[in-house]
């Protein structure tokens, strides 16, 4: 682990259902570093997608503590919990989550577009900045469906960069790509935890993604079974 602790959890737990209760996470405690890139392995269904929803604020846990970036995030509710989701967390998905309608520039813009008057910035500047260091400067205007697959989820991790996360969280984010695609992927992920001193998690099956991760924690049942360090 590298840095100070950006991600901490202690013994943090989340059961679905009653009667027939699903533990999908079992008391997972870790620590992961500023600037750190950590891959979250495991077969489907060990916690993988659980665990990254939790740190990212998206569900609750059923106990435990999450503190993230020196906040314990339990303490926080409402729009309080969603600025502070919105100011220091990105989100990259498998299938890429783009709307179908939008330029590849306004979905880059979206997440912020309701709080634009609030940005002390221009946010389509910053947004087409962000397509241009993506390697997307030209394809700007247009749609998602004009987008190799590849394209698509550069044009989604910019718009996880578009709020200047210090963490991003990125579920199986080559998972629906293929071979050539995923190198072109993993070589950005790598570029935003060196280049900008990115915090990454990366849920992944995969093992060229885990490969190039500094560390790599193996989920199963929802507890951490192995972490391995990556020369």
């Amino acid at each position: 682990m590298t840095g100070r602790s950006i991600i901490e959890t202690h013994e943090l737990t989340k059961v679905y259902g009653s009667g027939m209760e699903v533990r999908a996470l079992n008391g997972v405690t870790l620590s992961i570093g500023a600037g750190e890139f950590v891959a979250v392995t495991g077969p489907s269904g060990s916690g993988k997608t659980t665990l990254l929803n939790l740190i990212g604020t998206l569900d609750t846990p059923t106990s435990g503590r999450l503190v993230v970036d020196g906040v314990d995030v339990g303490m926080l509710r409402g729009n309080r919990l969603a600025d502070f989701r919105r100011a220091k967390i990105g989100f990259v998905f498998q299938f890429f989550n783009l709307v179908p309608t939008l330029t590849a520039l306004e979905n880059v813009m979206l997440p912020l577009l309701p709080y634009r008057r609030q940005c002390g910035f221009d946010l389509r500047k910053r947004a087409q900045e962000l397509l241009e260091v993506m390697g997307l400067g030209g394809r700007a205007n247009h749609l998602p469906g004009q987008l190799s697959g590849g394209e698509q989820q550069r044009v989604a991790i910019a718009r996880a960069l578009v709020n200047e996360p210090v963490i991003i969280l990125a579920d199986e984010p080559t998972g629906n790509l293929d071979s050539r695609m995923t190198e072109e992927i993993v070589a950005w992920l790598q570029r935003l935890n060196v280049e900008r001193g990115v915090t990454l998690v990366v849920a992944t099956h995969n093992p060229r993604v885990a490969g190039v991760a500094g560390r790599v924690m193996e989920l199963q049942d929802g507890e951490v079974v192995g972490i391995q360090t990556n020369s």
